[in-house]
């Protein structure tokens, strides 16, 4: 919105009726106190409609430009403007009645929305790096423990209670009374750097034991999901004195309804020391909440340990959770930043995440406390989980590790060499040959071939520390040494000023309001385009603005994203945070993916990354637009090719801010002999009711994308904008071959 200059000029011989008309498209402030009291009712209905939007951008208001005004009491000191307001007072009547009879102009025009122009040269455009948007895993809210990683059992190894004896086995618990069973640990197990062993005494015998007999369950992590017709895998380690008779039961949250059994009989000799117990169980029925059962009536003393139940059909049998990783997909990610966080670091240095405890044999790995967040890991999804992930997704890994650094403490820079070679371990563990010494690891693991590591974060969040530069220094300088072509990644924001240390790239994190982040969409606009390029490795819409996932903030992550797309050329990858959610551990909000045992959805944030899934190794389009309310609209256009039908298609996304229609006008330049196929095209939406609107269990796409055909699609189309939304024109191009042309700073392709 432009506000009125103090005096009109119009063209020469014009009539009171075009007076009118040039009124109403200028939207002028008449303040006459004699006729300009009905041009106000008037003119001023559309000033008040395009200001409109601003006015009403609250809760979620963007900043907006300052105007100048002119007072009315300044125009009514000139004679000239008497006079012109008597002009428009004797043209008023003309105006209020035959609006609809002229010529051009829509007889709801001043009911209408705001109007903007969006212009699109398709022969102007530049490469989008490859990997622009992906995805940041970290070990929080149950997301992995629980989670992604599809063990069933919680505390499978006892371990969570400490290496110390006696320890708290939570959430396993007694089936019986203390008459016919006690249950404690000692450091018996057979794995030396998980000690810690169950020992189960039972004090009755079939005749005195209570029906079923007695035992321990475990309900897993807020209970299991366990379907009909689906196998899972048992694998425990036992030993007895004497011969067992244990039955291992799946049942019902309360034990009263058995889903799946088997039974392990054993003579003393065969369990005397250690014996691996593998068996697969099928559920005959269902239940979401259900838990693992071992029970016997046979009196004597049985010792369990490393206590495992995988669904059979995790994806590609490597232990992750199907159904998570197909939403991973759908959102197709380019990279993977693993494992933290927060959780890299940890709050002390004792309970970091140390990849060589995350490596080998499952039954061997210590696991941790994670004293960040707050819970304990068996650490099963681990080094070479995430690296299996990664190549899963067909995704390229991003491996974050501790640099000497934590919350509490940090290593000095002199004594920091042992961090520093344990990364250069872990970077072989992932592309050494399989003939070296880390290798050999990864190979015996079932990878014989190496993974296709690029990218190293050194820490995370760690910039301005009193050892950071002085360590990450050292990290940098024996990187490059063995490995020139890694990527390093510095903790340090380069997007306002340099940084005093070399990097090939530097970390941006963000955390806001939507109203803020939706002005971030101008973010980098400015940023030096020599040096490091940009990883915005974590952003998010937070507080009162998110909910614990609302179209609000997903509204102000699209227009940044935008932002991000269209300074592609210095950010070259950007990820949301967190990623995944237990609903029954909430220790962050928002997320992108809101899980329990049995079901998943995502939040408007998950499928506004929808949106974007596309630009990587796209092609960004030049684009301008022109709007009466630009501080609520953004706008950007791409190219690329579809992978499933391998056609070309000119995306256009909008993001609306404000609780305002928009008609948008947009046309297309650039295609040359090209054409936009009709049949073809389409338009996404992603919108609600309420801007404060979430999904849920109970509605999980009550703010999802709707898809429709794009009816009028064409190199010129007027399209109408629903308020609070984003919205993504599909255009299909019908030859592969688009004219470009140089021009601008966008780089033309041919």
């Amino acid at each position: 919105f432009q506000p009125a200059p103090p005096f009109a000029t119009f063209p020469p011989n014009t009539s009171p009726l075009s007076l009118c008309v040039l009124s109403r498209r200028r939207s002028l402030p008449f303040l006459s106190p004699l006729g300009g009291v009905v041009v106000i009712i008037i003119i001023d209905q559309q000033s008040d409609e395009v200001m409109g939007d601003s006015k009403k951008l609250s809760p979620m208001a963007a900043p907006t430009a300052s105007t100048t005004t002119t007072t009315s009491s300044s125009r009514r000191s000139s004679c000239n403007y008497y006079l012109l307001c008597c002009f428009i007072a004797a043209a008023a009547a003309v105006c209020l009645i035959t609006p609809a009879l002229t010529t051009g102009v829509d007889a709801n025009s001043l009911d209408a929305n705001v109007t903007a122009k969006l212009s699109v040269d398709a022969s102007v455009r530049r490469p989008i790096p490859s990997t622009l948007f992906g995805i940041f895993f970290e070990e929080i809210n149950h997301a992995g423990a629980g989670g992604l990683w599809a063990e069933l059992v919680s505390n499978r190894g006892f371990e969570a209670g400490g290496p110390n004896t006696p320890s708290n086995i939570d959430p396993w618990l007694v089936i019986g009374d203390a008459s016919s069973v006690v249950l404690s640990t000692d450091r018996s197990s057979p794995f030396e750097r998980n000690k810690v062993a169950l020992r189960m005494d039972v004090l009755c015998d079939v005749k005195s034991c209570p029906s079923g007999g007695v035992g321990v369950y475990n309900p897993g992590f807020w209970g299991m999901n366990i379907e009909e017709g689906k196998k899972y895998k048992l694998v425990l380690y036992v030993r007895s004195s004497d011969s067992i008779d244990v039955t291992v039961s799946l049942t019902g949250s309360n034990g009263a309804r058995t889903l799946a059994t088997t039974n392990i009989k054993g003579s003393a000799s065969d369990v005397s020391d250690w014996t691996k117990v593998e068996a697969l169980l099928e559920a005959k029925d269902s239940d979401h909440g259900a838990r693992l059962e071992l029970r016997t009536s046979k009196k004597g003393v049985i010792w369990f340990d490393q206590v495992s139940l995988m669904p059979e059909d995790t994806y590609k049998g490597h232990g992750f959770r199907s159904e998570l990783v197909e939403m991973l997909k759908e959102i197709k990610p380019r990279f993977i930043r693993f494992p933290g966080g927060c959780f890299v670091e940890g709050e002390w240095l004792r309970n970091a995440f140390r990849w060589k405890e995350s490596v080998g044999p499952w039954e061997e790995r210590p696991g941790h406390f994670g004293d960040v967040w707050m819970y304990w890991t068996d650490d099963g999804l681990g080094h070479y989980e995430f690296f299996q992930l990664a190549e899963d997704l067909d995704t390229v890994p991003i491996w974050v590790f501790n640099n000497g650094i934590s919350h509490q403490d940090q290593v000095d820079t002199s004594s920091v060499l042992p961090f520093v070679q344990e990364a250069l371990d872990g970077i072989e563990f992932a592309r050494g040959d399989a003939s070296s010494k880390w290798g050999s690891l990864r190979a015996s693991m079932g990878h014989p071939e190496p993974f296709k590591l690029k990218y190293v974060a050194v820490g995370n969040e760690d910039c301005g520390k009193k050892n950071y530069r002085g360590n990450y220094l050292k990290f940098y300088e024996a990187i490059k040494r063995v490995y020139p072509d890694i990527q390093i990644i510095s903790n340090c924001d380069g997007s306002s000023r340099a940084l005093d240390h070399p990097a090939d790239y530097y970390d941006f994190h963000v955390y806001t309001s939507a109203s803020n982040l939706f002005s971030m969409s101008h973010q980098f606009d400015r940023t030096s385009r020599s040096g490091p390029k940009a990883f915005v490795s974590e952003y998010a819409v937070t507080g009162k603005d998110a909910g614990t996932g609302s179209l609000l903030a997903a509204l102000g992550e699209a227009a940044f994203l935008i932002g991000v797309e269209k300074n592609s050329d210095i950010v070259e990858m950007a990820s949301y945070a967190p990623l995944f959610v237990n609903t029954n551990d909430r220790r962050w909000n928002p997320d992108a993916i809101v899980f329990n045992a049995s079901m998943a959805y995502g939040t408007p944030s998950y499928w506004m990354q929808r949106f974007f899934a596309e630009s990587s190794g796209g092609s960004l389009v030049n684009s301008t637009l022109q709007t009466s309310s630009s501080s609520s609209l953004v706008a950007s256009a791409i190219t690329y090719q579809d992978s499933k039908d391998q056609n070309t298609y000119l995306r256009i996304k909008v993001v609306n801010f404000a609780s305002s229609k928009v008609n948008l006008k947009i046309t297309v330049s650039g295609l040359g002999a090209n054409t936009v196929g009709l049949s073809g095209s389409t338009k996404t939406e992603l919108t609600s009711a309420n801007v404060m609107d979430e999904n849920s269990f109970q509605q999980p796409n009550k703010v999802a994308p709707a898809q429709s055909m794009l009816q009028n699609a064409g190199k010129d189309m007027d399209v109408l904008i629903s308020p609070n939304s984003i919205t993504s024109f599909d255009l299909l191009i019908e030859s592969n071959s688009i004219r470009t042309r140089k021009s601008g700073p966008l780089v033309s392709v041919m």
